[in-house]
């Protein structure tokens, strides 16, 4: 089992930049495909970004791409989502997620196994 900790969100102007951290203890960090979800109110949690156990993979939901880039440093056992050109609509709880099966990087949040208990990000216009 893996414990995650999500930190960084704050209150930040249309354009700005912020950068989430994911940390994790219990299980080899190393093993887990890793994820970052948000969820705005009322809407659906939907995938943002995740990355592979060697960081060789990542995928981004098409709305992200070219402004978030997601990374992790297996020595820090921590997972971070580099957040730049921020927009209203980024306004949103964000989720880290764990999966420790599978190879491929999977974007449905039921394929995920364990979850932080968010961080609140607010864009303002």
């Amino acid at each position: 089992q893996v414990q995650l900790v999500e930190s960084g969100g704050g209150l930040v102007q249309a354009g700005g930049s912020l950068r989430l951290s994911c940390a994790a203890s219990g299980r080899t960090f190393s093993s887990y495909i890793m994820g970052w979800f948000r969820q705005a109110p009322g809407k659906e949690r939907e995938f943002v970004a995740a990355i592979s156990r060697s960081s060789i993979s990542t995928n981004y939901a098409d709305s992200v791409k070219g402004r978030f880039t997601i990374s992790r440093d297996n020595a820090k056992n921590t997972v971070y989502l580099q957040m730049n050109s921020l927009k209203p609509e980024d306004t949103a709880v964000y989720y880290c997620a764990a999966r420790g099966t599978g190879i491929q990087i999977p974007k449905g949040p039921y394929e995920y196994d364990y979850w932080g208990q968010g961080t609140q990000v607010t864009v303002s216009s």
